[in-house]
């Protein structure tokens, strides 16, 4: 591509007050560059518009606000090159301006008002930015979206509400649906209920369940293919082009989907395991939840002892749930079922008492409306208690023994039946598997653990995935599906699987028919912007993907291994096969590879490592130190644009440059830059570990642990670890990001300049 660069730089919105621009024009040298007080407006754009057509421009440098706004002016297609520069947030905004001078005192005020004088420090870091830019415009290349015909089929794994749900939603938008069931009958556990909680206002009576209606609008889709006794044997492809086996009754049948939903639903916790604590399994008249809700559907709710009505029930609520040694967590809708299962005992008959014993007691949203109907039943007895002991007393009747009461005693309550308000376990929750079985490392697995031939935890079996990276979808701590619970809540860590329902999180019918609704959405929208060549989420609508240079691959695996989601599948050598639409452009392969094989049209080492080699590094005899600061482009760099529309100050001694990830910071950047007489190397990302807040799941992890390979670069180059660090940030943490900065700054200033510096 012949490039004709142009430059456009803005006044408005205060930069004329920070910057001279006078001195920015002469940073672009011999590009078409021009002023203008407001870029965005009318005029402004049509500058820029008009130089593309009659002077030919192509590749367009815009020095303004933060590349986060403004994004429908700024868009010039995928033919041109854009780089925005953002001395808005950055500059302007967030440093010292420049100053009137004040005539003297008893001197005439000046015929024509004296001019500004611009602050040094906020000039030079105005005229850096501009020239990373610049610098960064010049390497870069037009996207070309890989355009594909693809297959616009949504396959919906579980037939239950959620799945029905969701083939449903994606068929009244034109899309095809295929629904596969593993059992002979679609309904899942709420064609088994024998009502169901309120799913429309004032949320205080219960409804019929909608399972049965549900299953009849499916059978009556003719958009909608059903496959019942079915599993998913195998998942072969991406997203837009899986070849899925679907075998049903035996038979093997071949189908072609482009995105899938996870509906596989949630089962019970195991109530056997809390035979000690609540003698479920020794006593005959301890039940769990479900149980009696196959009772009321029959007809009548028995002890199962003599088959004798149940007058007296008595719910433990948060039976094994919260509780470190069975399930940790809610499951948020027990309360509420036990509030039903209540009034099943009280409409059965009049005399009846229902007791309820719980922890607390969890009503969420408009369901507080059912909480306080339930309440003014004087049949049912609430009280926040802690059970002691079950024990027999005769006749099948039991004495529950009740510690920590809201009146601050101890009771004891006889009832013909007690009921385990048991909690939800995701179907997708990860069983044992000997990792010498596995065909290669899951992302879940320590390099070590297979080495030993440990057993790691793996999904239970449900897509059968032929991916590199292993046959599931990674789970979280407990078992759900996850990719980042609260931007992407239904993408899990595989693109184009969208989980929905109760095995994405705990939830009763209603929820689950708005969570089938989206999933569903997601996962037309992933089928539409792949076969666009666009990326999903979060980098919606980058038309750019991985290029490898296979030639000089030296099959390290590193790329295939450190793949957040397992876009990468490998040959018989180790050599990487990419996959385009798995893809979210992370650019973690690109940081993860020694040899810099990969890169993007607009974002590779060579891009990064020319916009480093832009910024002017001061010699040591100049009273400022210079110091390069990678920041997230999710989290850290848009915290920093909070900073400055708060008018929040930041060191002027530190140079943004904003990444995709950290992940795909390479560490030749860091070596590079030190080289040259960089004092210090930040790189700012999002929150790692448990808690996690990367949206690229493990990128800021994967820099914390290439740390080592970053010390070994320090070592070799002679000069302190310290000068290189790493901070986590999240954009809640504007306010706090300065003091981070500052703190950096300070530290090494103490440490003195980069011995590189003047070489």
């Amino acid at each position: 591509m012949d490039k004709k660069l142009g430059v456009y730089i803005c006044g408005g919105c205060g930069i004329s007050d920070a910057v001279d621009l006078e001195k920015m024009v002469k940073v672009a040298g011999n590009n078409v560059c021009k002023t203008h007080p407001f870029l965005c407006g009318k005029e402004g754009s049509a500058l820029i518009t008009n130089d593309m057509k009659d002077e030919g421009v192509n590749t367009v440098v815009v020095a303004a606000c933060s590349p986060r706004v403004m994004y429908d002016v700024f868009n010039y297609g995928n033919d041109v090159v854009l780089e925005r520069v953002n001395i808005r947030e950055h500059v302007a905004w967030s440093q010292p301006n420049a100053e009137v001078p004040a005539p003297a005192e008893g001197a005439e005020a000046p015929a024509e008002a004296p001019a500004a004088v611009f602050h040094k420090a906020t000039q030079m870091m105005g005229e850096d930015y501009l020239r990373m830019g610049i610098a960064k415009a010049q390497k870069m290349m037009p996207a070309e979206p890989l355009v594909q015909d693809l297959t616009k089929t949504v396959m919906v794994v579980g037939g239950g509400v959620t799945g029905m749900k969701a083939a449903l939603s994606a068929s009244s938008i034109g899309y095809r649906a295929i629904l596969v069931e593993k059992t002979g009958a679609l309904g899942g556990w709420s064609a088994k209920m024998h009502k169901q909680l309120p799913t429309k206002a004032p949320f205080a009576a219960l409804e019929a369940p909608i399972a049965p209606e549900l299953a009849k609008q499916v059978e009556a889709d003719a958009n909608i293919k059903v496959y019942l006794n079915a599993e998913v044997s195998n998942t072969y492809g991406a997203p837009g082009m899986y070849d899925v086996t679907i075998t049903s009754n035996g038979a093997a049948n071949e189908e072609k989907v482009g995105t899938i939903v996870m509906a596989v639903g949630w089962t019970p916790y195991d109530a056997t395991k809390l035979a000690d604590k609540y003698g479920y399994g020794n006593l005959a008249n301890v039940v769990t939840n479900m149980q009696v809700e196959e009772m009321a559907k029959a007809g009548s709710i028995k002890r199962p002892s003599d088959g004798k009505a149940a007058k007296n029930v008595l719910f433990v609520q948060c039976a094994g749930s919260r509780d470190a040694d069975h399930l940790p967590y809610c499951s948020s809708v027990c309360c509420l079922a036990s509030l039903k299962q209540a009034s099943y005992v009280r409409a059965q008959d009049g005399d009846s008492k229902a007791y309820i014993i719980y922890k607390d007691m969890r009503t969420p949203g408009l369901y507080e409306n059912y909480y306080k109907a339930a309440q003014n039943d004087p049949g049912v007895f609430l009280t926040k208690g802690e059970i002691t002991s079950i024990t027999e007393a005769g006749n099948g009747d039991l004495v529950v023994e009740i510690a920590n009461t809201l009146i601050g005693e101890n009771i004891k309550i006889k009832a013909d039946m007690v009921v385990l308000a048991t909690g939800m376990v995701p179907n997708t929750k990860p069983v044992d598997v000997d990792s010498k079985d596995l065909p290669v490392r899951t992302l879940s697995m320590d390099y070590a653990d297979q080495a030993a031939g440990r057993k790691i935890p793996m999904a239970a079996p449900t897509l059968n995935l032929q991916y590199r990276q292993g046959p599931e979808v990674p789970t979280l701590e407990y078992g759900f599906p996850d990719s980042h619970y609260i931007c992407f809540p239904y993408e899990t860590q595989r693109t184009g699987i969208y989980a929905a329902g109760a095995v994405r999180s705990p939830m009763g019918v209603a929820q689950a028919m708005n969570d089938a609704d989206g999933a569903a959405l997601k996962a037309v929208q992933c089928i539409e912007l792949a076969s666009r060549g666009s990326a999903v989420h979060p980098r919606a609508l980058d038309m750019t993907y991985p290029e490898f240079r296979l030639e000089s691959c030296t099959q390290c695996k590193r790329c295939t291994e450190e793949c957040p989601f397992s876009t990468l599948d490998e040959d018989e050598k180790g050599t990487p096969k990419p996959n385009p639409t798995r893809c979210r452009r992370c650019g973690v392969c690109m940081g993860a590879c020694p040899q810099r094989i990969v890169s993007f049209k607009n974002y590779s080492v060579d891009i990064i490592g020319s916009m480093i080699k832009a910024v002017d590094v001061p010699s040591d005899d100049d009273d400022q130190m210079r110091f390069i600061c990678l920041m997230c482009e999710n989290d850290a760099y848009p915290a920093l644009d909070m900073m400055g529309i708060n008018r929040l100050q930041y060191n002027n001694n530190l140079r943004i440059l904003p990444v995709r990830c950290l992940g795909s910071v390479n560490v030749v950047w860091i070596a590079d830059a030190l080289s040259r007489g960089v004092d210090g190397i930040l790189m700012a990302g999002c929150k790692f570990g448990e808690d996690y807040q990367c949206h690229f799941i493990k990128g800021s992890e994967q820099c914390n642990k290439r740390m080592d390979n970053v010390q070994e670069t320090l070592q070799r180059l002679s000069l302190e670890k310290e000068r290189v660090q790493q901070i986590q940030v999240s954009v809640a943490e504007y306010d706090k990001l300065p003091a981070m900065l500052d703190k950096f700054v300070k530290d090494l200033k103490a440490m003195g300049p980069n011995p590189f510096k003047g070489f």
